[in-house]
């Protein structure tokens, strides 16, 4: 994990941009045998909950995915990784300090058009093939950075393409630099309005939605 978030850092000191633009991008034409699995999604809507034993009411955010496997693969292995970037460079893991309450309270404001909703940690890591096997999932993340303009919500595990890039800083034993793997990943950008202030009035507004080489 060190790892990974130092070379979103330095890519983006390298490349003067701090978000989605500062990765490779996947091949234009998927090689053989690669797959990408069907994805819908919801902007991120937030929800504010005092938990128990805390005095104050803590602020979330959250994505409604469906994942829906439309490849050649009978059963896709799903292993996904989500994480929140903003542009002060600040990483969050989805799920990080967030209770099970949280996600309950979600189901339950969206039982009405997603009965099935899962939250990230459940679900199972294949999806079966065709819209009859689809998921509904909710990625949770605790609030972010109050300073940021811009946010990005990445979520790998969608795609079995993979490259390979040299690290731009750490070398092995003999001095070649370092290999990295980087997955194809989704990453979906949104301007926060920028006023802590106004936090609880806040809707993300969408930027751009795009797929990165991660």
């Amino acid at each position: 994990m060190k790892r990974k978030i130092g070379v979103l850092v330095v890519l983006g000191m390298l490349i003067g941009i701090g978000m989605a633009w500062s990765y490779p991008r996947p091949a234009a034409v998927p090689a053989i045998g690669d797959w990408t699995l069907e994805v819908v999604y919801e902007n991120p809507q937030q929800i504010t909950m005092r938990l128990p034993g805390e005095e104050q009411p803590r602020r979330f955010w959250y994505i409604l995915l469906t994942v829906t496997n439309t490849s050649a693969m009978a059963d896709a292995p799903f292993y996904p990784s989500c994480e929140m970037v903003t542009d002060t460079f600040k990483t969050i893991q989805a799920g990080t300090n967030t209770p099970r309450a949280v996600f309950d309270a979600i189901k339950l404001r969206h039982q009405g058009v997603y009965p099935f909703l899962e939250a990230l940690e459940d679900v199972d890591h294949k999806i079966l093939q065709g819209q009859d096997h689809k998921r509904d999932i909710a990625i949770i993340w605790p609030d972010f950075d109050a300073k940021a303009g811009t946010v990005t919500f990445f979520v790998a595990g969608l795609s079995n393409e993979t490259t390979v890039i040299d690290h731009p800083i750490e070398t092995d034993a003999a001095g070649r630099p370092q290999k990295v793997i980087l997955r194809k990943t989704l990453g979906l950008e949104y301007f926060t309005g920028g006023d802590a202030q106004l936090r609880a009035q806040t809707n993300l507004t969408f930027k751009s939605k795009i797929w990165v080489m991660r």
